[in-house]
């Protein structure tokens, strides 16, 4: 695919693309802004416009400080939608809750075989944090169960309004949006990071190069899938927090399978690629710009969400 700033003119041919060492970098005088290649590239062509009534970006990308974190965000549209024009089916949301510094998130995948599961990540991963924050602006502990029902009950409640039903259905819901989540925040004190997860989408800890996965979710071994098990919303199980401290110098990451999928266990290119990327945050552009690598057979919708703890220096 092309893009401005240095690539061909849209609508034309790209020149075929440089392999890549195993750092990703390119060749001096390539074209800019083509996306890295991590191994065999996946196939060249111009994306189609994302065809669905409601507006929905190809990438999307947010990037901001607070006293005690920074946060990095981006969302882009897998090679396998761009080809067909379907839309970006995952989402995310972040936010910062000021009077304890708290930076709340969520992150979702829509269920590739619900007809409007973009809308369901969208929806829940918004409702989430809205309820974490009304929670906290409350004062008390956060209801991670009312959490997951609220979100459930927005999908279920959309799909009536968006097809017409008599009466709000689950089942239909479940058919027409059903997405993953993963919600929590991260407190200053500690830094603490509280985390509750529906379905496959993950998240890890970077420190030193070495990821730790923090959530139930794929077996990997190297860059292999061995076996998943997704449960989505609209169904709402028991949900626990998983909780703790995160290092001075650790990174916190939530990403869709789009990104965990072509992560494995860390070991690899693109565990490598990433761990030398995300060492320290990156302007918000160029962080959407590397999670948009180009390697063959990973072409699902990727999200990442990366939390900085910030320190004096």
């Amino acid at each position: 695919m092309s893009y401005e700033g240095g690539g061909p003119h849209p609508g034309t041919a790209h020149p075929t693309r440089p392999t890549s060492d195993r750092t990703g970098g390119r060749p001096a005088g390539s074209p800019q802004w083509l996306p890295v290649v991590l191994g065999t590239p996946t196939a060249d062509f111009e994306p189609r416009p994302a065809e669905d009534q409601v507006y929905r970006p190809d990438t999307v990308t947010d990037g901001w400080s607070t006293r005690n974190f920074t946060v990095r965000a981006a969302s882009v549209r897998g090679y396998l939608h761009r080809h067909r024009g379907t839309p970006r089916q995952d989402d995310l949301a972040v936010a910062v809750h000021p009077p304890t510094g708290a930076v709340v998130f969520a992150v979702a995948d829509g269920v590739s075989a619900a007809r409007h599961s973009h809308l369901g990540a969208a929806l829940v991963c918004r409702a989430a944090v809205r309820e974490i924050l009304a929670d906290l602006a409350a004062g008390g502990l956060v209801d991670w169960q009312n959490v997951v029902r609220q979100a459930a009950w927005q999908l279920v409640e959309q799909t009536r309004t968006l097809l017409g039903l008599a009466e709000a259905d689950p089942a239909v819901a479940e058919e027409a949006m059903a997405s993953t989540l993963v919600a929590g925040m991260v407190l200053p004190d500690g830094p603490t990071v509280s985390l509750i997860q529906v379905g496959d989408t993950g998240a890890w800890v970077l420190r030193d190069g070495a990821y730790r996965s923090l959530l139930d979710g794929k077996l990997h071994t190297g860059d292999a899938v061995v076996s998943s098990a997704v449960t989505a919303l609209p169904r709402t199980p028991l949900v626990s927090p998983r909780s703790g401290l995160l290092g001075r110098d650790e990174v916190l990451l939530i990403g869709t399978d789009g990104f965990g999928d072509a992560l494995g266990d860390g070991t690899g290119q693109v565990g490598r690629y990433f761990a030398d990327r995300l060492a320290r945050p990156l302007p918000p552009v160029r962080f959407a710009y590397h999670l948009d690598f180009s390697r063959e057979t990973y072409d699902d919708d990727r999200t990442l969400l990366a939390i900085w703890p910030r320190t004096e220096a």
